[in-house]
């Protein structure tokens, strides 16, 4: 929205400067996007006198003048046909840029002759269309004087940025009245005065009834004998001002309506309306050729303004080409309806039509001044054009729009913080053109029509805090809670989550946020694609199904990453896959990735590619944050999914109907579909299936360390090579679970050394074992006590023997 400060202060009595002007207007919610001074590209020219004026030796229809300027006289070199002596003129120097012809201009020689300047014409300047000679101006045009200011062309133009639930700002009218109420003037704008009719209107108007949400109002009224001239200097320059250039009387005046009052209207060729005016909704396939020029087809929902001939408007958006006026317009026909936003949003949005009038109707139009509207333009006509107004014809009533809502004048200060006392409130609200009454110990406001935006309290404190300004609102402590401990603001799934997204973070791992949609090739590689998830509007073929894991995603990562030559990548995501399409059907997740190697190249051989451990380790660490007992989980290696590597996968469980894990390398066919070069490890942590402890408010337990020193002692078992090291590992937990505090495996000694020293199909497996006493110091019977039955336990469990 843009408007000049002149044009403003003809609605608004103030003394503030354009500083304090443009700093209200941000801080009233109108925010200023820019301020143009239309003098600053013309502040170089400068008025001149033409002394003489010779015809040029080489040239019928070039002048040699020699012009008084500020800085002496120059010769010029001019070719316009009004080119004499006599004449004060505008004159550009060299090195002046010239905006309408985008050039600067420069000392030169015309066949012959130097110049040293120019004599300029409107068009040059930007000052309109005007090119048949240069600018001639009156005797009171002192020599040297800049044009702007002769010309008083220093108007700022501002530019504000409209909210979509301010309409009534989207008049200079409207702008002023929120300054007024921020203390900045007086609001002056004039009610219009009614003209009244001489006549009775040669053309009637009605509203069919399939219409009549859509268009529930419609007023006109005629104007014979009208002069369609050039509008009057002052609202050309307005018009210009904004950006609008001017076309004749008629059509300035609807324009001007528009950006002054917020009041689109439409004015009819009297001699291309048919019969009387219908306005009712469009047969499907019909067309109008409206005023951009293209031609549009209308499907039946649209609002059309119609006359005996067919369409000659679309309602509240564009009116017909056929329709409107020309330079030997006599008889006009004024429109001024009120249309519904929401349709009228829609049916611009599907013609794919923006103007004024639609930006306006859609976010809502006053519709109590649809006749003040009208008369104001009838009274605009008259002056600037002339004729004889009718009587005016109306189809419809007023929408009523009215409602009232109660205010606290306490609630400003528990609601945002300010004390405004209540006169201030009151004062606020009526300036802004609510209407305040007392009862019962509150206010009572009923809304204006011309602010659709307002429907309740809450509104009413947002009108009297922007207008007392937000900026004044001081940063105040919480009452802080003295009584007890307060309870935490996280659920436990919600601290699961974010202990197992430390974890994996901590892992070097680098979380990623991926879309929760992937490919029909991707979904089925992963036990999805079927009709249940596959989503019925997806944004692109790459994105057609609910994810039914987290790895798809993660694993394109890795792809791309790795065409980019990063090798070694680890990758992790916390977020749900869906089992189905219903609500419910989604688990949470904690997924990770990892490929290449495990370390970088280094000269003491530590690398080596990753496998199912990492993945393993990976898994029971975020498992052990997240409060699973990781020492008793079962491994599953029978029914993982088909994604996983058969015979390098497993499963971490609780039993076999509660899977709390997944872990292992990748199918070769998963990865060479994907793209993703081998090895490749993956993990998936199901956080929902983690039980969480039995008692409410349990805490982390205390530490407890033992006074007395721990022991540990190694074991070497030769067992069958198809034995895994986690039946030994549990049989020798379970040999002495009081004193046993820890096993692990710190050694494996397998392949053709171990078949010729153990013997074929045999391995050896090294486990070491700590013992923590609580109550005394150990004595070595009590420690090859343990140890013995720590071999029979191995012993018994897997067919093993100590290896001498």
């Amino acid at each position: 929205m843009k408007f000049t400060l002149s044009w403003l202060k003809q609605h608004l009595e103030t003394e503030a400067s354009l500083e304090e002007i443009t700093y209200a207007l941000t801080d009233l919610g109108l925010e200023v996007e820019g301020v143009e001074d239309p003098g600053a590209r013309l502040a170089a020219f400068r008025i001149g006198f033409v002394r003489e004026a010779e015809q040029h030796p080489d040239a019928d229809r070039l002048r040699v003048c020699k012009v008084e300027t500020a800085e002496g006289v120059k010769q010029i070199i001019c070719g316009a046909p009004n080119a004499r002596a006599g004449i004060r003129v505008v004159v550009a120097q060299p090195g002046d840029y010239i905006p309408g012809l985008d050039t600067t201009i420069a000392v030169g020689k015309i066949r012959g002759v130097e110049s040293f300047g120019m004599m300029c014409s409107e068009r040059e300047l930007e000052l309109s269309e005007e090119h048949d000679g240069i600018i001639e101006l009156p005797e009171d045009a002192e020599v040297g004087q800049r044009y702007v200011d002769y010309a008083q062309l220093t108007d700022p133009v501002i530019e504000i940025a409209i909210t979509p639930n301010r309409p009534d700002a989207l008049g200079v009218a409207g702008i002023a009245r929120d300054l007024a109420a921020r203390g900045l003037g007086r609001l002056i704008t004039q009610a219009p005065e009614p003209v009244p009719g001489r006549f009775a209107s040669p053309v009637g108007v009605s509203i069919a009834p399939s219409a009549a949400a859509q268009c529930p109002l419609f007023l006109g009224r005629a104007i014979r004998g009208v002069k369609n001239g050039p509008s009057p200097k002052w609202l050309q320059d307005r018009l210009r001002a904004i950006g609008l250039r001017p076309i004749s009387a008629l059509v300035d005046i609807t324009n001007y309506m528009t950006m002054d009052r917020a009041r689109p209207l439409h004015v009819f060729d009297m001699k291309t309306v048919a019969g009387d005016i219908l306005v009712r909704k469009a047969e499907p396939g019909e067309t109008l050729t409206a005023l951009d020029g293209r031609v549009h087809t209308f499907d039946g929902t649209e609002t059309l303004v119609c006359d005996a001939n067919g369409p000659s408007s679309i309602g509240g958006i564009m009116g017909g080409e056929g329709s409107g006026c020309e330079p030997d317009t006599t008889d006009v026909f004024i429109e001024a309806a009120w249309f519904e936003p929401v349709s009228t949003a829609a049916t611009g949005r599907r013609l794919k039509i923006n103007s004024d009038a639609r930006y306006r109707f859609e976010r809502g139009v006053d519709p109590e001044f649809t006749r003040p509207g009208l008369e104001m333009a009838t009274r605009l006509i008259l002056d600037l054009c002339g004729g004889e107004p009718s009587d005016i014809v109306t189809a419809g009533a007023v929408p009523d729009t009215a409602r009232s809502f109660a205010l606290d004048p306490k609630r400003v200060l528990s609601l945002v913080g300010m004390d405004i006392a209540e006169e201030e409130q009151v004062r606020t609200l009526e300036v802004l053109g609510f209407t305040v009454t007392r009862a019962e110990g509150k206010l009572h406001a009923a809304v204006p029509p011309w602010r659709p935006d307002v429907h309740g309290e809450a509104d009413l404190v947002e009108e009297i805090a922007r207008v007392a300004s937000l900026s004044k609102l001081e940063g105040k402590p919480m009452p802080r809670v003295t009584t007890g401990v307060t309870r935490p603001t996280l659920t436990p799934m919600q601290m699961r989550e974010r202990r197992a997204r430390r974890t994996l973070a901590m892992l070097g791992l680098n979380e990623c946020v991926t879309y929760t949609f992937v490919s029909d090739t991707e979904a089925a590689l992963f036990g999805g694609g079927e009709p249940a998830r596959r989503l019925e509007n997806p944004i692109s073929s790459e994105m057609t199904n609910m994810r039914p894991s987290l790895l798809p995603a993660l694993l394109s990562a890795a792809a791309r990453n790795q065409a980019r030559g990063h090798g070694e990548i680890g990758l992790f995501e916390i977020g749900p896959l869906f089992e189905g399409g219903e609500p419910g059907e989604q688990k949470l997740v904690a997924a990770a990735i990892r490929t290449g190697v495990t370390a970088p190249r280094n000269a003491w051989g530590s690398r080596r590619p990753v496998d199912l451990f990492d993945a393993k380790a990976d898994a029971e660490a975020v498992l052990s944050a997240c409060g699973a007992p990781v020492e008793r989980l079962m491994v599953l290696r029978e029914g993982l999914p088909s994604w996983y590597h058969p015979g390098r996968s497993a499963c971490l469980s609780l039993g076999p109907k509660t899977p709390l894990a997944m872990f292992g390398e990748l199918h070769p066919k998963v990865l060479s579909t994907l793209g993703v070069k081998a090895p490749a490890v993956a993990l998936t942590v199901f956080l929902e299936n983690i039980p969480f402890p039995r008692a409410k408010g349990t805490t982390r337990p205390a530490l407890d360390v033992s006074d007395y020193q721990a022991v540990e002692r190694d074991f070497a078992f030769v067992l069958d090579e198809g034995v895994e090291a986690e039946a030994v590992l549990k049989a020798a937990r379970g040999a002495d679970k009081a004193l046993i505090e820890r096993v692990s495996v710190f050694d494996l000694f397998t392949g053709k050394p171990a078949a010729e020293q153990l013997g074929a199909g045999r391995k050896s497996l090294a486990i070491s074992v700590r013992l923590q006493p609580k109550s005394g110091t150990l004595t070595d019977k009590e420690i090859d006590a343990v140890a013995a039955k720590v071999v029979a336990a191995v012993t018994k469990a897997t067919g093993g023997t100590l290896r001498g």
